[in-house]
This record gives structure tokens, sequence and C-alpha cells, in this order.
């Protein structure tokens, strides 16, 4: 399997079924960080809903958080589910971003292997929701990969069912141009695939990469 002509030819599909996604939406780069932290373990329509409590009480930028009393950031974002260990992971976060780097322009001039690594000793912020941050707030040309993007690549035979964040990053990585357009339009694609066709009970006949698993061309 040439597995850099089988990952363009995936995207090409499902860039023709859907069109381009304009993800992630938010109105500002901080916005992105909040929300790459409440979507942990809840749909996005929950986020939605925590997000714009925090429009409501005008605390949605970098100092008001730092400064809001963490039980009253907890009630805030409580659509989000999880809410007073989200409180305390976003506060970790916060308190990390205002203290060292102070703005978001400050921290998106660190290099991307060095961010990457202070992100994942932020407590609750673990390698996919680092990847976010990275991707989507700041720019960074890196991978994000989530339980879509898994069960996608194993379904048409490139990992095995046992396969680890970073071994399933690599694979993006190494095959595809180091592009963050391209990184972030791909996750998104594979989001919306994986919500619509790839579920848990799949829907392969009428998926939009139907025919593209290795064993389909001596079917169809």
């Amino acid at each position: 399997m040439n597995k850099k002509v089988k990952l363009l030819e995936m995207y090409d599909k499902m860039y023709k079924h859907f069109g381009p996604r304009h993800w992630w939406p938010a109105d500002t780069p901080f916005e992105v960080m909040v929300g790459a932290i409440l979507t942990q373990n809840t749909s996005w329509k929950n986020v939605e809903k925590a997000i714009r409590n925090l429009k409501g009480k005008k605390v949605l930028n970098l100092k008001s958080l730092y400064k809001l009393n963490i039980n009253r950031l907890a009630l805030l974002i409580r659509p989000a589910g999880f809410y007073n260990l989200k409180a305390k992971r976003l506060k970790n976060f916060v308190n990390f971003l205002f203290l060292r780097y102070n703005n978001t322009k400050s921290i998106a001039r660190r290099p991307l292997a060095l961010l990457r690594n202070e992100l994942l000793e932020v407590k609750g912020v673990g390698p996919e929701t680092a990847d976010s941050i990275l991707l989507y707030a700041l720019g960074k040309p890196v991978f994000v990969v989530d339980a879509y993007t898994k069960r996608i690549l194993t379904n048409h035979g490139f990992i095995k069912k046992d396969a680890g964040y970073d071994e399933i990053q690599k694979l993006f990585m190494d095959n595809l141009p180091r592009k963050r357009q391209l990184f972030n339009e791909y996750h998104a694609l594979i989001v919306e695939t994986g919500k619509n066709f790839c579920r848990k009970k799949p829907l392969c006949g009428i998926c939009p990469l139907k025919g593209l698993r290795p064993w389909e061309k001596y079917i169809l």
C-alpha cells in the first residue's frame, strides 16, 4: 500500500463530499484554546453552550479567566459536562498561559516541539488537546488524532486496533506535506466522516470512502 497516495485519495473523496469545513469555529485564538479543553468527552453542542455562558458574562479572555473564581467558572461551563474537573483543567491552562506568556501572540512564537512539550506538562492537557491548540489556535503544522481518526484508519487497514496516538500521528506527519491548512481540513473532514458514516455501526455502503478499503477492490 502506498500510504501517501492512499491518504491523499481519502482526503480528496471526503473533501469532494463535504466541501471545506471552516473549522475551528471561534472568534479568537484564545476561544479555540478554551474550546479545546471544554470539548474533552462531550459534544460540540454542549461546548457551544458553555462558550456562550462565558461570552455572556464577558469573561472569555485570558485576564478575566485568570482572575475568575474557579467555582464561578465551573458553573458557567456546566453545559460542557464534568464541569468541576474541566474548571480545574481550564484554570491550569489559563494560569500557564497568563503567567508564562501573558498573551496568545507570545506563545505563538514558540517553536512547535518545545511548545508541545510545555503544553503536555499542563495537568489536564493531553496530546489531542495540545495538538488542537497548536493547530487550530496557533497555526502550527501538527496533525490532530482523535477517536474518529483511529476508527477510520483501522477500518481501512492502515493501523491495528491497538495503535497509539503517536503512531497514528506519525502516519500522517510522515506521508503528507506538513502544511497547516491541509492538516486542519483533513482532521475536520475525518470528524465529519466519523460522525456521519464511520460510526461504531458503520454505514460503509453510503460512505464517501466506499471502495477504498484494501479488500473492497475484490468485491466491487
